[in-house]
């Protein structure tokens, strides 16, 4: 717990200006909220007075401090809002962008256990939570320390038996009822928050899983998990208000008990004569107005639990080890550089099976090899190993004569151009995502392109053009078209290596060989490796093939020899 916070504290430091402020403010709002109650009830009380008796008051200054308490109190409240929200999202969005920067080393080797739906909740509910680590605990706690120390200073002065028992009222309502509070509430709000991790990735899988759910009839069996869940969390959520409500009482209880102390021992004061009633009013009020500025406490320490949870989640996370070991300096890459697989073997788990093994494969400066096989027989690891994104356990992969170990991940990507299978576009427009590639490319750059990939007809049928936003989830746009501005983008990287997964999976037989013959022109002088499961139509493409099976080369013969041979 103690690590936690002091990382979140360490994380949140540069944003220490703001949090003071905000801090300094709320303390301010409460103080001169308290100050307002007190010294309203004793002018009123030696108001009262002084006209019973028939005598002269100084009215004017009390009113005057009266008006300073509320104006203080409302530009106080209004200036603590906007700066402790400030304060809050700039905190927010300084943690959640160092989050990401630690996620970047590890896609996709060390995430894919993670389901998106659970990654997306790390970070974005579980960093959104971590708001009440500032809103719901520090700010509330200090203020009302201090608040509650600058009423004890003052009781002292007037009655010193009074900041005795109000410092007993406070022990009570501040720290043991709070904590109570939050030891009872802790597995609960704990809980709460793994439930709601668990229950949006059920929803995630239900929505985007929906057709498979319905082939295999699974529909009830998932509807019951997601009610199950649902339920459990409404229980966890149910058990931790409950225990809030109940540390309001007790507040409320400790509330009226300091009260009632105060009022006997200021009326005993009254009477022989050690405090006049005016102040016995103050003094009441007074005791009041501290615990209405404690009250949230119990609640804050009812989430203190599910805050501190939400912080583990995200910093167990972040400090998941990357799979490389990134050098301090890139080597040099040649402009046409040769890729050479050295007796490499892949394995996603220890102990696991391997999905690459013992493979020699080299891909010439300028050659075009493809590489076929089933699913399952570890083409796409073939990419994964080669972009450095899943380390290999035996061997090597050398990119331009330098070991991937020598070679920066993001000097070495920007040398590959790849056409994955499952393309991601943004909700912003085609251009932006086109850019992507190339952020500094040229309009004739961008057509040219676009040319090659067949987009033309897709883009002329837009109605803003290059400016048309693709929606989310790139709604407006079929797979197919999809397919063709990843193959766009590819083509904008101009690097040395292009990388074709599956490119032409989703269009039809025609499209699919006017686009070869375009990717061939557009490539000759870049090295081709193109991963299929079937090789219809792309001799134009390709020279050689490597055929993979269970993860192992099984034979490398030109493509005549493999159309001849009828495999396809």
């Amino acid at each position: 717990m103690a690590s936690s916070v002091k990382r979140l504290l360490a994380v949140l430091y540069p944003e220490r200006r703001w949090m003071f402020g905000g801090a300094a403010l709320a303390l301010l709002a409460a103080l001169a909220a308290a100050g307002l109650m007190a010294v309203s009830g004793w002018f009123i009380a030696s108001m009262a007075l002084a006209g019973a008796a028939g005598l002269a008051i100084n009215y004017y200054t009390p009113a005057a401090a009266i008006r300073l308490f509320a104006i203080v109190r409302s530009g106080g409240r209004y200036g603590e809002r906007l700066v402790t929200h400030e304060a809050t999202l700039r905190g927010l969005s300084r943690l959640r962008v160092w989050l990401f920067r630690r996620l970047i080393p590890l896609a996709p080797a060390r995430l894919a256990a993670l389901r998106s739906a659970e990654l997306f909740a790390r970070l974005r509910a579980d960093v959104d939570a971590l708001e009440h680590f500032y809103l719901a605990v520090l700010v509330p706690a200090s203020v009302a320390l201090l608040s509650a120390a600058a009423a004890a200073l003052l009781c002292l002065v007037l009655l010193p038996a009074a900041a005795g028992a109000l410092l007993v009222g406070v022990l009570l309502a501040a720290v043991l009822a709070p904590l109570w509070v939050q030891r009872r509430a802790a597995p609960d709000a704990a809980r709460a928050v793994r439930a709601g991790a668990e229950l949006r990735g059920l929803l995630l899988d239900a929505l985007r899983g929906q057709a498979e759910l319905l082939v295999w009839g699974a529909i009830a069996v998932h509807s019951r998990r997601i009610e199950a869940t649902a339920a459990d969390l409404d229980a966890r959520r149910t058990r931790v208000e409950h225990f809030e409500a109940l540390g309001g009482a007790l507040v409320g209880l400790c509330a009226q008990l300091t009260l009632l102390a105060t009022l006997l021992l200021a009326l005993t004061a009254v009477h022989r004569g050690r405090l006049s009633p005016p102040l016995l009013v103050l003094l009441a009020l007074l005791m009041l107005a501290s615990f209405e500025i404690i009250g949230p406490l119990t609640e804050a320490l009812a989430r203190w639990s599910s805050t501190l949870t939400s912080a583990e989640r995200v910093f167990s996370l972040a400090d998941t080890p990357p799979p490389f070991s990134e050098p301090r300096q890139s080597a040099p890459v040649p402009s046409h550089p040769a890729v050479v697989f050295e007796r490499v073997g892949l394995r996603y788990a220890e102990g696991g099976p391997w999905a690459l093994e013992n493979v020699e494969l080299t891909l010439a400066p300028g050659a075009r090899v493809a590489v076929v096989g089933p699913s399952g027989a570890g083409k796409s690891s073939l990419i994964g190993a080669l972009l450095k994104f899943h380390p290999v356990q035996q061997g090597r992969v050398l990119f331009g004569g330098q070991p991937l170990d020598a070679l920066d991940g993001d000097a070495l990507r920007r040398h590959v151009a790849v056409i994955a299978q499952q393309t991601v576009l943004f909700n912003q427009s085609l251009l932006d995502n086109l850019l992507l590639a190339a952020p500094q490319a040229s309009a004739e750059q961008i057509e040219r392109a676009v040319r090659v990939a067949q987009l033309d007809s897709f883009v002329a049928s837009l109605p803003d053009g290059y400016d048309t936003v693709l929606g989310e989830g790139a709604a407006l746009v079929s797979g197919g078209e999809a397919r063709r501005i990843s193959i766009a983008r590819a083509l904008l990287q101009e690097a040395p290596v292009l990388v074709l997964d599956e490119p032409t999976e989703g269009l039809d037989a025609h499209t699919a060989r006017g686009l070869y013959a375009a990717l061939a022109s557009a490539a000759r002088e870049r090295s081709v490796l193109l991963i299929t499961h079937r090789l219809s139509g792309l001799a134009q493409l390709v020279d050689e093939v490597v055929i993979l099976e269970a993860g192992r080369v099984r034979a490398r013969v030109s493509v005549e020899e493999y159309l001849a041979s009828g495999r396809d």
